[in-house]
């Protein structure tokens, strides 16, 4: 009995054993690796080396959603590249192998309970190949723990595992007949055959249940019911089969499904922003942490650049510039902006310099991000603000000039074409002389793909966090307005006065100018909407969720 989902058994390739304890160095190794229930952040340390190490990557499509941001550019998917006509997957690993490479089989849920994986290691070891098992969190055990269900009663107990598919009737007797907790994989149509199956056998019809879809992913849904209940109370939440199809529904049988426990622990699907879709207009690199922390309220970030970066149309300035850093001209340098570290960095790269050239200067970073990105070239800022993280913040930490400690006056500020002067009026009246050089322009970007258009002004979005007010003009510029449904969050006064303008309701805005607490600030209006749900006794619905359906056009 697995607690994972049956898998269709396929015939394995022919192969003649090797003497024992024989291993062909010429041949690759083979990695069977589970890539857990659903979740990416469940791959274990192991895992996540083995991934970058593959020279070939063979996963099923669930497998291969979980693992792929892992994978080197390089590494070849054979399965994903011609998935309809792949074949035996048994003979992809073997041929892979053979060929000398580092090969991954990646499978859902944990390689020990897959039915296929056994019969594959025996085939390799036949061939002398050499192989390693990095085990996975199964399907019965994830699910289970991110529903809020546990598995062992406080007085101890049987937890029995059932693989739905293929349990046979004196399988279902033994499980039915006992006091043991349950936990059955199954499809979301059979969860009311096997309630039916476990009562005929012996257990009561108010015995509690728990049934979980899409388990550990941000779609996961939990409901509690008995089973004498369960089918009644799919069908008034209509709920529909899970959109990842093969992913088994996990059902928990016994007091660790009962809705008062499961309503106290469930801590997943309780998340302040628990499914939201929520747009972030900036590239990957920009939005990483912000992104992150999104993830940690459990919302699921999109990145839409609303901007490019360019050179500067005369790159003379920017020549002098660094030319004047490296002969002493300056006595500091100042980033407000991961974009203005990439100007210079990519500057040094076609002068030959690296980080070294640094050296005798003081360095200054607008806050954590821009400082990380120095600290990734192989520079640590001397100055970073110690409160806001902003061109105010930066000055309230910037030292006057002292003609006693500073031997040079001057500070080199490369920024966008668009910049404020907040920063240069700020230096200027403590003393400073400052070279203000345009590093890089900010160009409008181009246009999302028509998906994404559509979901922004169709209400596929929860949220947009606005940064600036040019993320809202550029934003409404290449994809459209908003949907009226989605939440709109922006980071200060000047950027809601914006949004206002283009026609947008603002619904939530940062205690201070800061991209965190702006997230922070989201999270608390999620976490309102949910207790005020709760406290009316209503079903939770994300704000995309409240859209107006399309009536649908009858056929005549």
């Amino acid at each position: 009995m697995s607690p994972t989902a049956a898998r269709t058994t396929r015939a394995q390739p022919h192969v003649t054993a090797k003497p024992a304890g024989e291993v062909h160095t010429a041949l690759g190794h083979v990695t069977f690796l589970g890539a857990g229930p659903g979740d990416p952040g469940l791959l274990t340390l192991r895992a996540v080396d083995a991934l970058r190490q593959a020279d070939v990557l063979i996963a099923d499509p669930e497998a291969f959603e979980v693992v792929r941001e892992h994978v080197r550019p390089e590494t070849a998917t054979p399965l994903q590249a011609a998935a309809a006509v792949a074949g035996d997957v048994a003979d992809l690993v073997m041929r892979a192998a053979r060929s000398g490479s580092r090969v991954v089989r990646a499978v859902a849920g944990d390689p020990g309970l897959d039915t296929d994986t056994a019969a594959d290691m025996l085939a390799l070891a036949a061939e002398g190949i050499v192989f390693e098992v990095v085990p996975g969190i199964s399907h019965a055990v994830g699910v289970a723990a991110y529903a809020g269900v546990p598995l062992r009663h406080p007085e101890g107990g049987d937890v029995r595992f059932v693989d739905g598919p293929t349990a046979d009737d004196r399988c279902w007797n033994e499980v039915g007949a006992s006091d043991a907790t349950v936990v059955v994989s199954t499809s979301l149509e059979a969860v009311g055959v096997t309630a039916a199956r476990l009562i005929a056998a012996g257990r009561k019809p108010d015995t509690p249940l728990s049934v979980t879809v899409a388990g550990t992913t941000t779609r996961q849904r939990t409901w509690s019911a008995t089973l004498g209940t369960v089918e009644r109370t799919l069908k008034s939440a209509k709920v529909l089969p899970s959109p990842e199809g093969d992913r088994p529904v996990i059902a928990v049988v016994g007091a660790g499904g009962a809705a008062d426990r499961r309503e106290r622990l469930s801590w997943f699907e309780s998340k302040p922003l628990f499914g939201w879709q929520v747009l972030v207009p900036r590239t990957k690199e920009q939005a990483a942490s912000l992104s992150e922390q999104l993830r940690s309220y459990g919302a699921v970030p999109s990145e839409v650049p609303t901007i490019a970066v360019e050179p500067p149309r005369t790159p003379q300035q920017m020549d002098r510039a660094v030319k004047g850093l490296v002969t002493g001209r300056y006595e500091w340098i100042a980033f407000t902006s991961v974009n203005a570290v990439r100007a210079i960095r990519e500057k040094f790269e076609e002068y030959g310099l690296d980080a070294r050239a640094f050296a005798g200067i003081k360095v200054a970073a607008v806050g954590e991000q821009t400082a990380r990105a120095l600290r990734t070239f192989g520079v640590r800022p001397d100055l970073v603000p110690s409160g806001e993280q902003s061109a105010a913040g930066l000055l309230e930490d910037w030292p006057p000039y002292d003609p006693v400690f500073d031997p040079i006056d001057r500070v080199f500020l490369p920024r966008a074409d668009i910049a404020t002067e907040t920063l240069v009026a700020g230096l200027v009246e403590l003393g400073w002389e400052v070279d203000d050089v345009t590093a890089y322009r900010t160009v409008r970007a181009s246009p999302p793909p028509a998906e994404t258009r559509e979901a922004i002004k169709g209400g596929g979005f929860d949220a947009v966090l606005f940064t600036s007010s040019s993320t809202v003009r550029n934003l409404v510029g290449i994809a459209g307005k908003p949907h009226n449904v989605t939440v709109i969050a922006c980071i200060g006064p000047a950027t809601a006065r914006t949004a206002e303008e283009h026609g947008l309701r603002v619904d939530v805005m940062a205690p201070e100018p800061s991209v965190h607490k702006l997230t922070e600030a989201l999270a608390q209006y999620g976490a309102d909407r949910r207790l005020a749900a709760l406290e009316a006794g209503e079903a939770l619905k994300r704000p995309s969720e409240k859209r107006p359906q399309r009536r649908r056009t009858r056929t005549p």
